[in-house]
């Protein structure tokens, strides 16, 4: 794991056009195999963002299916997941008995002012709308809370996972695809930016390699033949990959980045 503070830089502003808003919510129809496919996070991971000796309470901003909502439970916190798709509420619910989604969105958190510890988002604010999601953060952390969003992202130093990621953005029609984003600020509300990174690994077979990808936004939003031409070409790269050939079993490498800051305390 390495860490460093990050400081400086402009604060940051990003709409979601009608192309990405479609992709955003398009989870919902495939909201249980999300569940089943999406890897979890490191706890080391989860540690160092909520960095507290007791238990806090968290929200869980686009809480998806309940992925990180179990692991923080997991750890002893009270979490509030907060999640826009209807289908994937009802996936959390399903799968995180006890637990219920409030119906919600990065920019209108339906929660109260002042009354959170620390709101985390588990591979999803490169969906938001920057500048109205870091005020309503904001808005809902008590002064010196903490924000910490975090992503799994493949490694791609590994030659077989940097094949498949050129594969992937190939297919989706961008440069690179399922990466972290380089930030630098949550706005003149938050203290300076952390950023720190850990590493771990999920086991996949052909199958289920096959069915992480299909969890994807541009895989969700293709057409019926085009999703077939992706797995296909999944399924030929771990046929013939020399890394993956002839093996029934193979571990999949991640990165894992976490960026956290405090909530400003106001001085008078």
């Amino acid at each position: 794991m390495t860490g460093q503070r990050i400081t400086g830089g402009q604060p940051l502003a990003s709409m979601i056009g009608m192309a990405d808003l479609e992709q955003a919510l398009s989870f919902g129809s495939a909201a249980a195999t999300y569940d089943q496919f999406r890897p979890s996070y490191p706890v080391a991971a989860l540690t160092w963002a909520v960095d507290a000796d007791t238990p806090s309470d968290l929200v869980d901003l686009a809480a998806g299916t309940g992925i990180l909502t179990r692991q923080l439970l997991g750890l002893g916190h009270r979490v509030v997941p907060v999640e826009p798709d209807p289908g994937m509420r009802a996936q959390l619910a399903a799968a995180t008995p006890g637990t219920t989604a409030l119906a919600g969105s990065a920019e209108a958190i339906p929660l109260p002012d002042g009354g959170t510890d620390m709101i985390m988002s588990g591979q999803a604010y490169h969906w938001f709308d920057r500048e109205r999601a870091h005020a309503e953060a904001a808005r809902v952390l008590r002064p010196g809370g903490r924000f910490a969003p975090i992503w799994n992202s493949r490694d791609e130093s590994v030659p077989w996972v940097a094949a498949l990621s050129a594969l992937l953005a190939d297919f989706a029609g961008r440069s690179s695809v399922d990466t972290a984003p380089d930030l630098t600020s949550f706005g003149d509300a938050f203290e300076p930016l952390e950023r720190a990174e850990f590493r771990h690994d999920t086991t996949h077979t052909a199958d289920t390699l096959v069915g992480l990808v299909s969890t994807r936004s541009y895989y969700l939003t293709a057409s019926p033949t085009r999703q077939r031409e992706l797995e296909t070409a999944v399924r030929d790269l771990t046929a013939h990959h020399p890394d993956l050939a002839g093996r029934p079993s193979f571990d999949l490498p991640y990165r894992t980045t976490v960026y956290r800051a405090r909530r400003q305390v106001l001085r008078s």
